[in-house]
């Protein structure tokens, strides 16, 4: 349905083109291109930072964490207790409980359906080839914390890494005053968390990635975090896996005419409350649904606790864009390769096929993003920064190492052997070709 149009409480200077227009590339590309990152350099920070950590293990850390976190903690109490848990676990009313488990088990379940099978065949030659999977043997996995206390984010993270089968899962998670959100504590109790420490920022990268007396070391670490915490994702990686580099959150909505304006709204504020840096984009080929939905957004941004966040993001980096088709819609999506896309159109599915970058599609009128970011079953954390084009949400996938698997008869090497070895030859690399040659069945 498509909604009257009033008068707005509040005036948005927002971007709105049209792809008539002339100048339609240069104005898409104008907002393709926004530059959201921070705009401070702080790479020489957390460099430091790290190379602190590095050499100087728990002293650095607990100094760190107490400067930066504003806490008071000391190795006794950086690690959360049984107790602590426990007591958390108490306080939390049984509807959020039953919600954590609701979403918890519902994510177990999409990502069981992930594992992959081993393979094993003989090849026309009967050689024996094929592969195993084998989990990552540890993970780390990072929690915000302080003000923005994710429960959601625990669960994300840790359901893949733990349906993997990964066997060590430690969690870290800055502290406020020296204790954690409740909430946080109960998701990662169970989503099988092994150890929870109270820290935060680039140092909680650093310990996980390199190590100290009190936190072990792990092979990959995941999950979302402050600009510190991508940067030093950034540098550890190579040393560790990590799972993405994310940027501001993002969502892009596609809908026709049929489509209720107020939904829309609502939907793209979902995305610009996260973050000043966060992006909405609406496309339509109905100019009166673009109309009402600028109309709704104002005045819903009216009664939104965090306003002031979701005005300057939608105004900062929001935009309308009025299209002649559908099709023409998705063309225009595949270049922003969105982390969430919604496809509020009729016959929906139809569509799918056309969509080539996209981290999560949320299909029909009833599908807002916020049901993938809480309960759904996929993970919530997706490629952002056009980074769909070539890469995929946190999936069993990042937990799992793939191994090949070959083996050869006598016979076997005597048929594909000689062409190995004249490969080798040709390269230069006589030691190779030797290693075959003198396997080989001379005649």
């Amino acid at each position: 349905m498509v909604c009257k149009k009033r008068t707005a409480k509040r005036k948005l200077v927002m971007k709105k083109i049209v792809s008539k227009d002339l100048d339609f590339d240069i104005q898409l590309e104008e907002i393709l291109s926004l530059d959201r990152g921070v705009p401070v350099d702080i790479n020489e920070t957390v460099k430091n930072i790290i190379s602190d950590v590095k050499e100087n293990g728990d002293e650095s850390l607990i100094k760190l964490t107490n400067k930066l976190d504003n806490n008071n903690l000391s190795l006794d109490n950086i690690l959360v207790s049984q107790d602590e848990i426990e007591f958390a676990s108490e306080n939390i009313s049984n509807e959020l409980k039953q919600a954590i488990q609701l979403s918890h088990d519902r994510v177990t379940a999409y990502h069981q359906k992930q594992l992959p099978e081993d393979l094993n065949y003989k090849d026309d030659l009967g050689i024996e080839l094929g592969y195993i999977w084998n989990s990552i043997e540890s993970a780390g996995v990072y929690v915000p914390g302080g003000t923005a206390s994710y429960p959601s984010s625990v669960i994300m993270n840790t359901v893949p890494a733990k349906v993997a089968g990964v066997e060590n899962i430690t969690m870290v998670t800055p502290a406020n005053s020296g204790k954690i959100n409740p909430l946080v504590l109960y998701a990662a109790k169970i989503s099988g968390v092994d150890k929870i420490f109270k820290i935060g920022g680039a140092q909680a990268i650093a310990a996980l990635a390199y190590g100290t007396k009190t936190i072990s070391p792990v092979n990959v670490i995941v999950g979302p975090g402050n600009a510190y915490v991508a940067e030093a994702k950034k540098m550890v990686y190579g040393d560790v896996g990590i799972d993405m580099v994310a940027g501001p959150s993002e969502i892009l909505v596609i809908a026709d005419k049929d489509q209720d304006a107020r939904n829309i709204a609502a939907d793209l504020i979902s995305q610009a409350e996260h973050d000043v840096s966060a992006q909405s984009i609406f496309i339509t080929d109905d100019i009166t649904l673009a109309e009402n939905v600028e109309l709704e957004v104002a005045e819903q941004l009216v009664s939104l606790p965090r306003k002031e966040i979701a005005f300057k993001s939608w105004n900062d980096n929001g935009a309308i864009i009025i299209v002649e088709s559908i099709d023409e819609a998705i063309k225009v999506s595949n270049r922003f390769a969105p982390e969430h896309l919604e496809l509020m159109v009729g016959n929906a599915r139809s569509h799918l096929k056309k969509i080539k970058n996209a981290g999560a599609i949320f299909l029909g009128p009833n599908t807002p993003e916020a049901v993938g970011d809480y309960i759904a079953g996929p993970s919530h954390v997706l490629p952002t920064s056009k980074s769909a084009k070539y890469s995929s949400g946190l999936s069993v996938f990042d937990f799992l190492k793939r191994t090949s698997i070959v083996e050869c008869s006598q016979e076997n090497l005597n048929q594909i052997g000689p062409a190995a070895n004249e490969i080798a030859v040709n390269e230069g690399l006589d030691g190779h070709a030797r290693s075959i040659d003198y396997r080989l069945t001379k005649k």
